[in-house]
């Protein structure tokens, strides 16, 4: 029980990111995790068969090659490498077609028919000045920003819901599906306002930079992270499950990869009345239901473009897509879910045995849902695949409460540490200019409940070390 300068509760992508920067900068670092395992939901593990390697969480990593405190902690360096699929994004339609991201703006806009003159006016600017509209996204810590004219243009069309953005732009329904698919990353209906915000960012790094899968699984994120904080002098201790801040050794600093709920278990006595109240307000989103598979092929396809891609949307259109969206937030099961599909082991085959494959998907549910959505998933992958269910050797399946209790971040399976709509962009978790300090002094939240919110990026973490290491950790 050596006093340490900071101790971080947590070893999810923030919390090793911000348990990194403090290490670096020649601070004495614990870093405590509750499971065995490091990561929390950016890990990988065996969940079906031997030899198959499945993501936990996400799979997926837009966020994650862009990130710029990844970029500043040099993880190549520690093993992380990322693979890149030729083709980003597919969306299949009926009668075997697919609307497909492709790097180029140019080469998606031909792909999109009439629509595509429209996909590039919108896309191509964004896309060209995405590394101007990035501290906007992701860096920013209040003030202006440093490209003012950029971050106008992308927050103009971000403030729209994404519905009525694509039917304002577009006439045919492959581009049109494309946006909606991109949209459904919001856990927002998609006629909430801001729910284009995800999908222009999304396809605006589809062509910037690519939506890559890191070699080996997500666990290899984790795996570098660590490698990092240990090669700076951290310690890590994992298998610590942490119920009150006063199990902890003494530390000038503690921060905490949690949700605000959790935060308020482990130290709510030494936070003021009225900000544990507002912590309290601090709403979560849908939850989801996830399916891993084993298979003995590749996913047959109808439409062949859906090969070339990591990721697949699985929906139909625009309104299919919408309706799927709107049910969980009403309290319901859609029927057709909007599924979001990974195949890695196209591009990355040292995840499974020769000629076997492994596939990732999830739909969005209620919060706490119980219902088995094996049967609508695999119905949404039947329809663009016909014979899928002929490849599948096993399948593992995890409810909202079996994702809660595997992490215990997911609250009521929310993945988004947080519903992330226009109130909780601004008050993610309370309003604040630095949301990152609580007014307790000493203690940080760095999850994803804090700004810039989620995705695999570390920046939550990173702004919350830069807050600690400021007030003179």
């Amino acid at each position: 029980m050596n006093p340490y300068d900071a101790v971080i509760v947590g070893a999810g992508p923030n919390g090793l990111t911000a348990a990194c920067l403090l290490a670096r900068a020649g601070r004495r670092v614990l870093l405590v995790e509750a499971r065995d395992q490091l990561g929390g939901a950016c890990s990988s593990a065996g969940l079906t068969l031997p030899g198959f390697s499945h993501d936990l969480g996400s799979a997926v990593y837009p966020f994650g090659v862009t990130s710029p405190v990844f970029r500043s902690l040099g993880l190549e360096r520690f093993g992380l490498r990322w693979v890149q699929p030729p083709t980003p994004l597919a969306h299949p339609l009926d009668g075997g077609r697919a609307a497909t991201l492709e790097r180029s703006v140019r080469a998606t806009a031909r792909g999109l028919g009439r629509d595509g003159a429209a996909y590039a006016r919108l896309m191509e600017p964004m896309a060209r000045w995405w590394h101007h509209i990035q501290p906007t996204v992701l860096d920013t810590l209040g003030g202006l920003p440093p490209h003012p004219v950029a971050a106008a243009r992308f927050g103009l069309r971000a403030l729209w819901p994404v519905a009525l953005l694509a039917r304002a732009l577009f006439q045919g329904d492959a581009a049109p599906a494309l946006l909606a698919g991109l949209g459904g990353h919001s856990f927002l209906p998609l006629e909430a306002p801001l729910s284009a915000a995800p999908a222009l960012v999304l396809g605006a790094l589809g062509h910037a930079v690519g939506w890559p899968i890191p070699q080996g699984g997500a666990q290899a994120i984790a795996d570098a992270l660590a490698a990092c904080l240990c090669a700076h002098g951290g310690e890590i201790m994992a298998g610590w499950p942490v119920a009150h801040i006063d199990e902890l050794p003494p530390a000038k600093a503690y921060l905490f990869d949690l949700t605000p709920r959790q935060l308020v278990q482990v130290a709510g006595d030494r936070l003021p009345e009225g900000y544990r109240r507002q912590l309290g307000r601090f709403r979560h989103g849908p939850g989801v239901f996830k399916l891993d598979y084993a298979l003995d092929g590749p996913v047959p396809w109808a439409a062949p473009a859906c090969a070339r891609a990591a990721t697949v949307h699985l929906g139909g259109t625009l309104d299919e897509v919408a309706d799927a969206e709107r049910a969980p937030h009403l309290g319901e099961h859609a029927a057709h879910p909007y599924v979001l599909l990974a195949q890695p082991t196209l591009f990355d085959p040292s995840r499974a045995p020769a000629g076997k494959h492994i596939v990732w998907a999830y739909c969005h549910v209620p919060a706490d849902s119980t219902r088995d959505m094996t049967s609508a998933i695999e119905g949404q992958i039947e329809r663009f695949a016909p014979g899928f269910r002929d490849r599948i050797l096993a399948r593992s399946a995890m409810r909202c409460a079996d994702m809660q209790a595997w992490d215990a971040n997911l609250i009521g399976g929310d993945i988004s540490g947080g519903l992330p709509d226009w109130r909780q962009l601004i008050t993610r978790p309370v309003l604040s200019p630095s949301p990152w300090r609580t007014p307790a002094p000493g203690i940080y939240l760095c999850s994803s409940s804090t700004p810039p919110g989620p995705g695999v990026h570390g920046m939550c973490g990173a702004h919350a070390a830069a807050a600690a290491l400021d007030d003179g950790v």
